[in-house]
């Protein structure tokens, strides 16, 4: 089975696009351990130091993601990618909350790289994902949402085999029924970019990852692929 892919259409709109892709079994989510809160602490003051004054639209990932959303008719300063949002919240607040072991990687390995990381919990998503724009009637529920939304037609969705939609506007925000929980064993993660150095920036974030999620997560079983228009899928 096809556990992820891009659909042709957003190949053929946004070729220079690459995703590392990740799929764990039996890893072990929960409360982050003191050492992953210590270096998830250590990073986020890595980050602001190295940012600076910098604005974050001059980042070249994060500009590149804001060309991609505008791209598909979304304004990027109304809806940011994941990574955008992060470091935002970073710079303004100072630091970001900790959720549980396996948000915390993901958020750690997205700051430190500038790139969006989603964590999917495998659960919520039937017969895999395919990154596809939407024609409106596919199902979304947000997190803390009592009732299921509709993505607007045209923009990037992660969408199942039932329509069921587990990220809009790409790397916006993500599903409650995707989203990691605390007993969560098994997971789908992405990292992804389009800037000029992407395939580079993210296979070394994707190797991080693996490195970080053996250490604090202890997967049975972990597979990973870096994917371009020329490769597009992983199963």
């Amino acid at each position: 089975m096809v556990l992820f892919r891009y659909g042709a259409d957003v190949l053929e709109r946004f070729p220079a696009v690459v995703g590392g892709v990740m799929h764990a079994t039996g890893v072990r989510n929960g409360p982050p351990s003191p050492r992953l809160a210590a270096a998830f602490a250590d990073e986020t003051l890595a980050v602001r130091t190295r940012i600076g004054a910098t604005p974050l639209s001059e980042l070249p990932t994060l500009a590149a993601w804001r060309k991609v959303f505008r791209g598909f008719g979304v304004d990027p300063t109304q809806y940011r990618c994941a990574a955008e949002a992060l470091l935002r919240r970073l710079v303004k607040q100072g630091d970001l909350p900790s959720i549980g072991t396996l948000v915390d990687l993901a958020n750690l390995v997205s700051i430190r790289y500038a790139l969006p990381v989603a964590v999917f919990d495998v659960r919520g998503i039937a017969g895999g994902t395919v990154v596809r724009f939407a024609r409106g009637d596919e199902r979304w529920a947000d997190l803390g949402a009592s009732e299921a939304e509709h993505p607007e037609p045209g923009e990037v969705i992660f969408v199942d085999q039932v329509d069921v939609v587990s990220a809009r506007r790409w790397c916006w925000r993500q599903s409650s029924g995707s989203a990691a929980r605390g007993d969560t064993t098994e997971i789908l993660v992405t990292v992804e970019g389009h800037h000029s150095t992407a395939e580079e920036d993210v296979t070394r974030a994707l190797a991080d990852l693996e490195r970080l999620l053996v250490a604090h997560a202890a997967p049975t079983t972990l597979r990973t692929a870096v994917l371009t228009a020329s490769g597009s899928a992983f199963g």
